[in-house]
């Protein structure tokens, strides 16, 4: 099963994260994993050198997404969404978050499966009370699911299925039978939700509260990834110890400060030294290229600063 993991590569910050992810998705999940990073174009001018030549060294394709217009008014977090929208040649992909840092080894074989599409549960639903799904599948003329999920970070009873957008893995060659992808499902899901009078709180919550319904509506079923797949860090959590003796594959850490605070940041440096040979994307040039990678005619180096 071919797998193509992706994530938004943007200035200022998302574009040097995204360089600690690509460093540890090579680390830590076979090498035929294919990575792509986009960039909104109007912004990609903007893009570091520096962060640019360190994704191609690890393989990774820079590629633009036609961001602005796409929602009304703009909507950067549905780059995600406009992200899955574009053409890949795996039979599977997954988006992640650009501050997400794999630091496991994992398999392909353990985020996918055939007809699903896999999320982990939600932090929390603190923005809306769970009568707003009432409102929202009323509007497309369907019944609330009967199925129940407990959310990551509020154990105190289960609520209707509310999947985080942050990592999202999904079949490519699925089509339903009108002919439409689950990427299409997902971007007419949060268009018509975000269209919907009176709905309260529709953003910054539009990607990830359409995301159970176009699962839903595609005619696939939603595979919940265990905590340890997609270990969201921060929040309730913060201030608290790592748990150490746990099998944790992925952590979302939102601020490169809680991975500092859980004594993960070390290791991002880690999977970038050993990846690229330096541990800042500052310091890319004039490190030797990795075995396979060709030089670069266009790069001359940087002096930027970075994370």
């Amino acid at each position: 099963m071919s797998l193509t993991l992706f994530f938004i590569v943007e200035p200022p910050a998302y574009q040097y994260l995204a360089c600690y992810l690509a460093a540890s998705i090579r680390e830590n999940l076979p090498d035929e994993v294919q990575l792509v990073g986009y960039c909104p174009a109007h912004r990609l001018a903007e893009v570091d050198p520096d962060a640019a030549e360190t994704l191609r060294r690890m393989r990774c394709d820079l590629r633009t997404i036609q961001a602005e217009g796409r929602f009304a008014p703009d909507y950067p977090h549905g780059n995600k969404i406009l992200a899955c929208l574009e053409p890949r040649e795996t039979e599977y992909s997954g988006f992640m978050d650009s501050d997400v840092l794999m630091i496991r080894r994992n398999s392909i074989e353990t985020l996918i499966k055939p007809n699903h599409v896999s999320a982990s549960a939600a932090a929390s639903m603190h923005w809306a009370p769970q009568s707003i799904w009432e409102t929202i599948y009323d509007a497309f003329d369907m019944e609330i699911p009967t199925e129940r999920i407990t959310l990551m970070r509020d154990k105190r009873k289960p609520v209707v299925p509310y999947y985080s957008s942050g990592f999202v893995v999904f079949p490519e060659g699925y089509r339903t039978t009108l002919g439409l992808s689950f990427p299409q499902i997902w971007m007419d899901t949060a268009q018509r939700i975000d269209a919907i009078d009176g709905l309260i709180r529709r953003r910054p919550y539009l990607d990830q509260m359409s995301l159970p319904l176009a699962i839903r509506r595609s005619g696939l079923a939603w595979n919940e990834l265990p905590e340890e797949q997609h270990y969201i860090l921060g929040g309730r959590l913060r201030g608290k110890p790592f748990p150490k003796t746990r099998e944790i594959f992925t952590v979302h850490y939102r601020k490169w400060e809680v991975l500092k605070e859980n004594e993960l940041a070390e290791r991002g440096y880690k999977y970038l030294k050993r990846q690229v040979g330096a541990r800042r994307v500052s310091n890319i040039s004039g490190k030797p290229l990795p075995a396979g990678i060709a030089p670069n005619p266009n790069y001359s180096g940087n002096d930027h600063f970075q994370l």
